[in-house]
Formats: C-alpha cells, sequence, structure tokens
C-alpha cells in the first residue's frame, strides 16, 4: 500500500484507500472537488467555538414527543376471538421451519 501524503492531497493515495480506479480525467475532477471540501473545512477551524457546546445534530433530537401512559389493553378472549387456531390462551400456528 502506499505511504500517506505528507502535504497535499494525493486524490491517487485517498482512491487506493477507497479501492476504487479512477481514469486520469476523474482523479483530476475528483482532486479538484476535494480540495474544494479541504479548504472549506479550513475556513472552519478558524473559527472560535470555545463557547458552544459540542453537539452531535444540527438540531436537537428529541424520543419523547408524549407522556408514557398505560393504556387498557384488550383482554385474552377478544384477542383470540378470530385466531383460526388457538391453545390455552395463545395462538396456535404451523411450523414453519425445519
Amino acid at each position: 500500500m502506499a505511504a500517506a501524503p505528507e502535504s497535499d492531497l494525493d486524490i491517487r493515495y485517498v482512491a487506493d484507500l477507497a479501492r476504487i480506479t479512477l481514469t486520469d480525467e476523474e482523479a483530476d475532477t475528483l482532486g479538484g472537488q476535494l480540495e474544494k471540501i479541504i479548504s472549506y473545512v479550513k475556513q472552519l477551524e478558524a473559527l472560535d467555538v470555545s463557547g458552544i457546546e459540542p453537539t452531535a445534530h444540527a438540531t436537537p433530537l428529541f424520543d419523547i414527543v408524549r407522556e408514557d401512559t398505560v393504556k387498557p389493553s384488550i383482554g385474552v378472549d377478544a384477542t383470540l376471538a378470530n385466531a383460526p387456531q388457538k391453545t390455552t390462551d395463545q395462538f396456535l400456528v404451523t411450523k414453519v421451519v425445519e
């Protein structure tokens, strides 16, 4: 495997890491695009974010949208009322795995 480049972006090295083959035209195009992305990240690195709390997402995520309350469930008899086959308060199903 090729050694990591020391300074500039080596698109061939990155392609080798990704296990993809690039034509010369693709390498030129993707190399320019990656250089633009890296220059943008460098601009972001210059920002002072010392007073900003780290986050995993750009917007807050909440799992709970309502209070968790117990709801009454239907009884066993009502649950099994339309079951084609049942046995001792359970659904009876045919074996499908051997």
